[in-house]
């Protein structure tokens, strides 16, 4: 019975401020909307280095023709040298792999790279140095391989793909913060919109609040419908934020995966995850704003 009637406050109240419902509703909605799309930013750059830095390799390109680096002064590198920097770094630990590429093979993958380019025509076969391509277990282990082959006779330079990628990685994790921020103001926006609801409603409803206390009910009692309603309104709003968040991972999925193939996209548990922690935030505004706002302004 006691639960029955506070459901019927509850709805009472909605219906009552159906309009600042609505707001609140609709304003939680695209603030944990703005919030989860900041979270899943944070999981698409998490992806994209798991998925590139899988791939990267180590390149230790060898003396040829055209090095000037100290460490080629002796000339185009010798068979001897070349046999012993490859027993060398599949000696390495932290070594999965080594591919050696000639400077035919070189020339050949550098014509099909810039086949519609002026400079394919300019290149020839010699001018392009032959090398070793490293595939390391864990990616973050380039220091190794640089400290031992460096300056090495023979080895002209040692060159890190993950350095390429690095600036791209920094642009996104900008981006990344940049989104998140602007999810957690608009947080704060819809929690100053339910103290501002919630307090109008308890200024509108003063008058049965007083009658309920002269009766004999308890502050909690008198608060709990007023928090009900923030709660609830920041419960479908947080409904509508992950409905939001699973129609941008099925257009991801349809339209943009499909043309962009070169890399990874974030799957359907970080969807989920970030739409457990909006509902523990959405819960936590909306109660620490209640709770705020009634203890100031319902004065029973």
């Amino acid at each position: 019975m006691r639960a029955r009637f506070l459901l019927s406050e509850v709805r009472i109240g909605l219906r009552r401020n159906l309009t600042m419902t609505f707001a609140v509703v609709v304003t939680t909605a695209i603030s944990l909307s703005l919030l989860g799309i900041g979270l899943l930013s944070n999981a698409q750059v998490g992806a994209m280095k798991d998925y590139w830095y899988d791939k990267i390799e180590v390149s230790v390109y060898l003396c040829g023709s055209l090095s000037e680096s100290p460490s080629c002064s002796g000339g185009i590198v010798t068979p001897d040298q070349r046999l012993s920097i490859k027993s060398d770094l599949e000696a390495l630990p932290v070594v999965a792999s080594v591919f050696y590429e000639s400077q035919s093979e070189a020339y050949k993958r550098f014509q099909e790279r810039f086949k519609e380019s002026a400079i394919a025509q300019n290149v020839t076969q010699d001018q392009l140095p032959e090398s070793f391509r490293v595939k390391l277990k864990d990616p973050t282990q380039f220091d190794v391989v640089v400290s031992a082959f460096s300056g090495r006779p023979g080895v002209d330079v040692v060159q890190d793909q993950r350095s390429i990628l690095e600036k791209f990685f920094k642009l996104l994790g900008v981006l990344r913060n940049g989104a998140l921020i602007v999810g957690l103001a608009s947080v704060l926006t819809a929690a100053l919109l339910i103290s501002n609801t919630l307090r109008i409603a308890a200024f509108n409803r003063r008058r049965e609040t007083g009658v309920m206390k002269l009766v004999g009910a308890s502050s909690w009692s008198i608060q709990l419908p007023f928090l009900l309603e923030g709660v609830i309104s920041a419960l479908i709003g947080w409904g509508l934020a992950t409905g939001l968040l699973a129609a941008l991972k099925t257009v991801i999925d349809s339209k943009v995966a499909p043309l962009l193939t070169f890399t990874k996209f974030f799957g359907w548990s970080e969807v989920w995850v970030a739409s457990g922690w909006l509902l523990l935030t959405g819960f936590v505004v909306s109660t620490g704003a209640s709770l705020i706002t009634l203890r100031r302004y319902l004065k029973v």
